[in-house]
C-alpha cells in the first residue's frame, strides 16, 4: 500500500489554496442566494448536471467498494501475526463502540433538538417539485452494493490467504484507477453537485430548514467526539496503569496536526512521536500507529452514524435498532478502505447508506455536505484515539514481546 499512499500524498495532502470544505461552503451559499435569482432555464442546466452526476455516482459506488475494500483487506492480511490480530480486534471494537455510543447518544438528543416536521414532505422522498432536468441518462451499476461488498470480502480474504501477487497487483491497479476517479472526477465535481442540490431545495422551501438542523448536529458531533476521546483514554489509562488525562494531553500535537491536514496518513509521524512519549515501546508504536491509521476509524464512524441518524430524523424515516446495528458493523469493516483516499470515508460509506439505510441521491448529497463540514474533526479523533490503542496493545503485548522481530 506504500505506493498507493505515496501517489495520493503527493497531491492530496498538501495545503490547498481552496480546500474542499471551503468549496462546499461556497457552493451551499451560492445555491441559497441564486436559487431564487437564476432563470428557470439556467437552473435546469445545473439540475441536468446533477442528474448525470447522480447517475454516475450510483454507477461508481459498487466499483469504489470493490476497488478499495478488496485490496485493503488483502494487504491487512499480510501483517505481523498475533500483534496484527490483537491490534485489529481492538481497533474494530473501538470503531463499533463509537458507532453504538453515537447511536444511543443521538437517540436521546435528536428527538428534542431535531424536528421531524421541519420538512413536512420529507427530504428522503422522491418528488416532482422544483426544477427538472432537460434530459436524463440511465447508468445502471454493473452489480448491486451488497454484491460488491461480498465480492470485496471474498477476493480480499482470498488474496490474503493465497498471497498471490498476480491478482493482488491487478486489484492494486484497480484501486489506483478508482482512487483517480474519486480524486479527479468525483471530488472536484462535488461542490457543483451540492450547489445544484441546494439550488433546487431553496425553490422547494427546504434549504433553510435543513441548514438549521445541520448547525445543531455539528454541535452534537463535536461534543460527542470529545467525550469519546475521554472514554478511550480512560480505558487506556486503566489498562496501561497510566494517567489518562496525561496520555490525552501528550497526544494533543497529533490532534492539532490532524485538524490542519485532515489526513490520518499525513499525521502518522506526529502520532508516532507522541505515542512513544506516552511510554509505548518504539517497536510496538511503529507497528500499531501506521496500522491504526488504516483500520481505526472511530471518529469517522461517529460522524457518519450521527449524520445518517440526523438526516433520517429530518426525512421522517424509521430508525430501527437492527438496521442501524447492521450499518455500524458493516461500516466498521468498510472504513478500512478509507484512509489515503480523498473523501474516502464518505465515499466508501455511500454504498451502505443506499444499500442498508435506503438513502437516495439527495440524501447522499446532504450526507456528503454535512460530513465534509466536520472532516478535520473526525480525522483528529481517529488519530488521537490511535494513541490510546497503542497504550493498550503495549500493555497486553508485554514489555518483552518480540512480535515484530
Amino acid at each position: 500500500m506504500k505506493s498507493h499512499h505515496k501517489l495520493l500524498l503527493n497531491k492530496n495532502y498538501r495545503i490547498q489554496r481552496f480546500p474542499l470544505l471551503l468549496r462546499v461552503v461556497v457552493a451551499i451559499i451560492l445555491g441559497l442566494i441564486l436559487g431564487r435569482l437564476l432563470p428557470e432555464s439556467v437552473g435546469r442546466v445545473f439540475i441536468t448536471f446533477n442528474s448525470l452526476f447522480g447517475e454516475f455516482l450510483s454507477f461508481s459506488i459498487p466499483l469504489i467498494i470493490l476497488g478499495l475494500v478488496a485490496p485493503a483487506i488483502a494487504h491487512l492480511g499480510r501483517g505481523a501475526g498475533k500483534l496484527l490480530v490483537l491490534t485489529a480486534a481492538i481497533a474494530y471494537a473501538s470503531t463499533v463502540f463509537s458507532g453504538y455510543f453515537t447511536y444511543f447518544s443521538c437517540m436521546e438528543l435528536f428527538p428534542d433538538i431535531i424536528s421531524r416536521e421541519a420538512i413536512p414532505d420529507g427530504i428522503g422522498k422522491e418528488t416532482v417539485t422544483g426544477l427538472q432536468p432537460f434530459f436524463m441518462v440511465q447508468m445502471p451499476p454493473a452489480f448491486q452494493v451488497m454484491t460488491a461488498l461480498v465480492l470485496a470480502f471474498t477476493f480480499g480474504l482470498g488474496m490474503a490467504l493465497l498471497k498471490t501477487k498476480y491478482l493482488q497487483n491487478t486489484f492494486d491497479d484497480f484501486r489506483d484507477i478508482v482512487s483517480i476517479v474519486i480524486e479527479k472526477v468525483i471530488i472536484p465535481l462535488l461542490p457543483f453537485y451540492i450547489f445544484g442540490i441546494f439550488l433546487n431545495m431553496i425553490r422547494n422551501g427546504e434549504a433553510f430548514a435543513v441548514l438549521a438542523q445541520f448547525s445543531k448536529v455539528i454541535v452534537v458531533i463535536f461534543t460527542l467526539h470529545i467525550l469519546l476521546l475521554l472514554l478511550q483514554f480512560t480505558i487506556a489509562g486503566v489498562i496501561g496503569r497510566k494517567n489518562p488525562l496525561k496520555l490525552l494531553r501528550t497526544m494533543l500535537p497529533a490532534y492539532a496536526t490532524a485538524l490542519g491536514t485532515s489526513s490520518s496518513a499525513a499525521t502518522i509521524p506526529v502520532t508516532l512521536k507522541q505515542t512513544i512519549k506516552n511510554g509505548v515501546q518504539e517497536n510496538i508504536a511503529g507497528f500499531t500507529v501506521p496500522l491504526c491509521a488504516t483500520i481505526h476509524m472511530a471518529g469517522s464512524t461517529m460522524k457518519i452514524t450521527a449524520c445518517a441518524l440526523a438526516i433520517m430524523y429530518m426525512g421522517n424515516m424509521p430508525v430501527e435498532f437492527g438496521t442501524i446495528s447492521r450499518f455500524i458493523f458493516m461500516l466498521g469493516i468498510t472504513m478500512v478502505a478509507a484512509p489515503g483516499v480523498p473523501g474516502g470515508s464518505i465515499m466508501a460509506a455511500l454504498g451502505l447508506l443506499s444499500g442498508i439505510l435506503g438513502f437516495n441521491e439527495q440524501l447522499q448529497a446532504l450526507m456528503i455536505a454535512l460530513y465534509i463540514a466536520m472532516d478535520s474533526f473526525g480525522t483528529a479523533c481517529n488519530v488521537t484515539g490511535d494513541g490510546a490503542i497503542s497504550v493498550i496493545v503495549d500493555r497486553i503485548a508485554g514489555k518483552h514481546e518480540q512480535c515484530l522481530s
